[in-house]
């Protein structure tokens, strides 16, 4: 084989594997989301020993920072609150700032608005704040971030509209979620494989986790698409657990191979998108995107389907969390 014979043979090669790698694995597109974590100090925390919950909470947070990846973690203060354990949980929340994170509010109880009066609502915001205040005031900083548990935002506009002029007379804004593929559904199992030393299972779970979270991606990278015509800047809901500890380094490459740069919480809200109409209400939260599309009459439809066994799994719990 001549020369220029060995060149054209190559060429083709070439044309021939590039035909058949995908478009996104050659170029993938600029993309932008900022992680929020709820929570805290832990998801699981009336499981957890305050010296579990440091362990846990150095081993998530060293990851993000070595990455340099930012983050929010999101309070309820109560969890600080076990006899015996309250040093060791403050000393869990107050990591946060000192690995340079920043703490947003998440109500003292975890407290749906769509399930109690709005001033009962709007004491328990309050008494959240407590020693998450103090922390950031350590590193001068201010409360400034509220994530609704639950996502419920209101059974009716009119609370809702209430709700929200309380927080923003408090200094507070909303911190809305795009993505969320329910890991803390995953996790009490996989926290429970963890302790069995069951590593079959718990490498299972992670499979089948990442595999979930790719669908959801897929499902509104194309519901924003098609809604609001681009990909708005993401806000990822995950949550302050074992799965996430170990694991959310595999999540962070996941993003990265889908194009994704990591932002503040600030930057994503920068975004026009989270200032366009939104008249969402229900008895259940939901995310923003689908806020908008219910709100421009266009309910989504097609969610990805959770896996059936890691449901059934979680149903079998001998103390089934609720929904954090």
């Amino acid at each position: 084989m001549n020369f220029s014979t060995k060149i054209t043979a190559l060429a083709l090669t070439v044309f021939s594997f590039a035909a058949v790698v995908p478009i996104v694995a050659q170029n993938p597109p600029q993309r932008a989301i900022a992680i929020t974590i709820d929570d805290l100090p832990a998801a699981a925390g009336d499981f957890m020993t305050g010296d579990e919950i440091n362990e846990m909470t150095a081993k998530l947070l060293t990851t993000l920072r070595d990455q340099k990846v930012p983050a929010v973690g999101f309070v309820n203060e109560k969890k600080l609150y076990k006899p015996g354990e309250v040093d060791a949980r403050i000393a869990a929340l107050k990591m946060w700032g000192d690995y340079g994170f920043e703490l947003g509010n998440h109500t003292y109880a975890h407290t749906s608005l769509n399930r109690v009066s709005l001033k009962e609502w709007e004491e328990d915001v309050i008494r959240g704040e407590t020693v998450t205040a103090q922390l950031l005031a350590q590193h001068q900083m201010k409360m400034r971030y509220f994530r609704h548990p639950y996502l419920d935002t209101g059974r009716d506009l009119q609370t809702r509209r209430e709700a929200e002029a309380f927080l923003v007379n408090r200094g507070y804004r909303i911190a809305p979620v795009t993505m969320d593929a329910w890991d803390w559904m995953f996790a009490p199992i996989y926290e429970g494989a963890r302790k069995r030393g069951d590593s079959e299972l718990q490498q299972k779970l992670v499979s089948s986790y990442l595999s979930h979270t790719t669908d959801v991606f897929d499902y509104y990278e194309k519901l924003s698409r098609n809604l609001i015509g681009y990909e708005p800047a993401q806000i990822l809901l995950l949550h302050g657990n074992w799965l996430e500890a170990d694991h959310i380094g595999e999540l962070l490459d996941l993003l990265r191979k889908r194009g994704y740069r990591f932002v503040t919480l600030a930057e994503a809200l920068g975004d026009t998108a989270y200032s366009q109409p939104d008249e969402f209400v229900g008895e259940e939260g939901g995310g923003w995107i689908e806020h908008w599309a219910i709100t421009r009459g266009q309910p989504p439809r097609g969610t990805p389907e959770f896996p059936a066994w890691v449901l059934e799994l979680w149903k079998a719990l001998p103390r089934r969390p609720t929904q954090p």
